[in-house]
């Protein structure tokens, strides 16, 4: 027994992963389902926001409000998700208005490019301080960078994606309130809760601390809902399966590029930092994102969250398996 608990434990995210998969496929391939479908999605859109809210509530009672410093190194990592997003956007803007052999190889390619862009711009994972944590890096420089990525993402999504789809009539304003909408409740709130419980309830502040793996689990089955919305979003991909490869492509490419880049800047540092600024980096919120490109881009691009969610859990999966094994 305590070796199947032993098992559980260390591969946990792929675990979640294919209990995910397994599920949707499930309800998919057997129509006498169907009929729950929405019932379900309703459920799955209520219980994993407040799945995420719990989770960070945790990990933000383990953080003091003097924890939150800014460090340079938030800015460089601000810099390459900012420039990346916009330099993969300038082909695509000055496509749409040219012609030409390599305008025509620029338009054929524009969902892989608008895939790579939505990967690499979309914010650091709520998740993302609980495997910091794990891993041995700083969760508060983690949760500092998650706010400076939200709202650098609420300024520069609304202000670029007006170019790429002039004819969408996306206002900067009502595109910056949408997303603000969307981020306020699930990175704020849990923030500022949990330091009230801090300053005004210090025995419960003593008791949610106690409680050191709880938001790794909740993290889990939060991972399983999201992946059941990743296996949907690629279930119902209306592309050819030459467009899916390519967006599954571009969505590696992005993940591998971000993770190396945030080590390897890291490494200057320091391990802690090397560990804190890969994950925040290359751990990213794919359930905003699919919803991001779901609602700002083409639908289809939104695919590309689902991709990127199975490609940096796998990659977690992997290093908490090797952390696991370095202990003992």
């Amino acid at each position: 027994m305590n070796r199947i608990i032993s098992f559980v434990k260390e591969w946990m995210l792929v675990i979640a992963m294919l209990t995910g998969v397994l599920l949707y496929a499930v309800y998919h391939e057997l129509p006498v389902l169907h009929h729950l479908g929405q019932d379900a999605l309703r459920a799955v859109k209520f219980v994993q926001p407040v799945l995420i809210f719990v989770m960070l509530f945790l990990s933000f009672c383990r953080i003091a409000p003097k924890d939150l410093r800014l460090h340079r190194w938030q800015f460089l990592l601000l810099l390459i998700q900012g420039l990346s997003f916009i330099l993969l956007a300038l082909p695509v803007v000055w496509a749409a208005s040219h012609s030409g052999a390599f305008a025509s190889f620029i338009t054929s390619a524009r969902i892989p490019l608008e895939a790579a862009m939505l990967c690499l711009i979309c914010p650091t994972a709520t998740a993302c301080a609980v495997v910091v944590r794990k891993l041995g890096g700083d969760m508060a420089q983690c949760v500092t960078y998650t706010i400076l990525i939200n709202i650098m993402v609420a300024i520069l999504v609304p202000a670029v994606i007006p170019f790429l789809y002039r004819d969408g009539g996306i206002s900067f304003m009502a595109a910056f309130l949408t997303i603000m909408a969307k981020v306020f409740p699930l990175l704020i709130l849990p923030c500022l809760a949990a330091w009230l419980v801090r300053f005004l309830l210090p025995r419960f502040h003593a008791f949610l601390t106690g409680l050191t793996d709880l938001a790794f689990y909740i993290w889990a089955v939060s991972l399983t809902l999201a992946i059941m919305m990743s296996t949907r979003a690629i279930y119902h991909f209306g592309g050819s399966l030459w467009l899916l490869a390519a967006i599954a492509a571009a969505s590696l490419l992005s993940c591998i590029f971000q993770f190396w880049a945030g080590r390897k800047i890291g490494r200057r540092y320091g391990k802690e930092e090397e560990i804190t600024m890969g994950q925040s980096l290359g751990q990213k919120n794919t359930v905003f994102a699919i919803w991001m490109g779901y609602t700002f881009m083409e639908p289809i691009v939104s695919v590309a969250g689902g991709f990127y969610s199975i490609w940096h859990n796998l990659y977690n999966s992997w290093q908490l398996h090797r952390q696991l094994h370095q202990k003992t």
